[in-house]
């Protein structure tokens, strides 16, 4: 692989760049846990706006990682949104490409999002490339467990906390 991977501070401009990685890493990632049709029924425009929102609002950090000029990875991080945080920083999201697993877009961009202090994270409970890449990095279950809908279909998640 070349080494021109490189990761950046997301930019409004960026949200269209987000949203394909957004809708293809969930058809990679979430295969095993949700209907095809509700992944096949992915929609650009919707997590586009969705994501010019998030980044214009300011209220969580947003990352990118570039391989040349493409957006191949982007991870969210901010204030615990849990009533009981048990950590203040949030690590809200991280998604990379599977085209990038073992590149070290991962690793940049959960440095980039959370640094190597305190953090959590709720990760789906069946997904153990991501749960081993969190042990890696430090996080461990904290017993913390719930279900999140995605896309209509409720998935069990389990806290994680560094």
């Amino acid at each position: 692989m070349t080494t021109d991977l490189t990761f950046r501070a997301a930019e409004l401009d960026d949200a269209a760049g987000i949203a394909r990685v957004h809708i293809q890493a969930w058809r990679e990632s979430y295969a095993h846990l949700l209907p095809a049709a509700s992944l096949a029924g992915l929609e650009q425009g919707p997590r586009e706006d969705r994501w010019r929102k998030i980044i214009a609002a300011a209220a969580s950090d947003v990352w990118v990682a570039c391989r040349g000029t493409d957006i191949v990875g982007w991870a969210s991080a901010g204030a615990g949104r849990d009533d009981d945080s048990p950590r203040p920083r949030e690590l809200n999201g991280i998604y990379v490409l599977a085209s990038e697993y073992g590149s070290g877009a991962g690793q940049l961009l959960l440095d980039a999002a959370v640094g190597s202090g305190g953090a959590y994270l709720w990760i789906a409970a069946e997904n153990p490339r991501a749960f081993a890449f969190y042990r890696r990095n430090g996080f461990v279950p904290d017993g913390a467990t719930s279900a999140h809908e995605l896309v209509g279909t409720a998935v069990p998640i389990l806290r994680m906390v560094r």
